[in-house]
């Protein structure tokens, strides 16, 4: 059985006894991380992305408040939860610690009941976060991602593509005569269908860069970074074998079976290249497909 994956917990300060007392504290149920300046904890957010940050207000160099700042000030780590722990007091530099987005704060001396509730209770935030954040990218029929998980990718891959000068493939696939199927079957059996789907697409891709989604109602879109149209259409010649070879159970006996059809568009975008023109093509070239008698695999051509 795995073992479950602790959280992980980037400590901040220029004493090594509060770095030792805190580690000694934390370390059995968090995954233990140390900074002693301010420099060397964006450097070490910004590669470990840890889970909470512990950090200290006063310490030469980037004082806690300039660090806090500088984190809020990135992509990359303004999402990391940070609690100051500091020897300050007053009502005033706790306040200030709010006003720039700290979660909480924590006041030396320690005390190690209290630091640990005061983390469990960021910790349960983050994670609940990420989970509502998980099932909000998740399609809930089929268990693979759901549209608005498809067009974070897309923006992302895209970007990527323009500035590695790579290569990026899309299909769009549509379920062929699913009203006629649901019709006739009913919508319970159409379930599975898409369910049946999903699982011949997370089956056949096999690259992690990968990556399908349902796109809605009996709508699917795969996307292949860094492959060409010969790669493409390789890949979504197989989808379609497999989707067709697919037997699917009825739940009072007998079996039935679903073709796709897919459209396939291919570039290599630049920075005036038209993302939306991008998925428009594969949208035509699925068109096509289903123009072309259903259950086949077309590409599109620029004109």
């Amino acid at each position: 059985m795995d073992e479950i994956k602790k959280n992980s917990i980037l400590i901040v300060d220029d004493e090594k006894s509060n770095l030792m007392v805190l580690t000694h504290v934390l370390s059995q149920e968090y995954t233990i991380f140390t900074a002693k300046d301010g420099h060397d904890a964006i450097n070490k957010a910004r590669k470990l992305l840890p889970d909470l940050i512990l950090l200290d207000i006063i310490m030469p160099g980037l004082n806690g408040y300039e660090v806090l700042a500088k984190l809020k000030n990135s992509e990359r780590t303004r999402d990391i939860p940070v609690i100051f722990i500091t020897g300050l007091d007053s009502s005033e530099d706790e306040e200030k610690g709010l006003i720039l987005n700290a979660a909480d704060y924590i006041s030396k001396p320690f005390r190690p009941a209290i630091i640990k509730l005061r983390i469990r209770n960021q910790i349960q935030i983050v994670n609940q976060l990420r989970t509502i954040e998980r099932l909000s990218m998740i399609d809930q029929l089929t268990n693979i991602p759901n549209r608005r998980s498809f067009d974070n990718r897309l923006n992302m891959e895209w970007k990527r593509a323009i500035r590695e000068k790579t290569t990026l493939s899309l299909f769009m696939i549509d379920v062929d005569k699913f009203k006629v199927y649901n019709d006739t079957y009913g919508h319970q059996q159409g379930d599975v269908v898409l369910r049946t789907v999903a699982e011949v697409f997370m089956r056949t891709i096999r690259r992690p860069g990968d990556f399908a989604a349902r796109w809605g109602g009996e709508e699917f879109a795969v996307l292949l970074p860094t492959t060409d149209m010969i790669g493409a259409l390789i890949v979504a010649e197989q989808i379609r074998a497999n989707v067709e070879k697919a037997v699917i159970a009825c739940p009072y006996g007998g079996i039935t079976k679903v073709t796709i059809s897919i459209g396939v568009n291919t570039k290599s975008p630049d920075g005036n290249s038209s993302l939306d023109g991008f998925i428009s093509g594969a949208d035509s070239a699925l068109y096509a497909a289903k123009e072309k008698g259903r259950n086949r695999v077309c590409q599109y051509e620029e004109v």
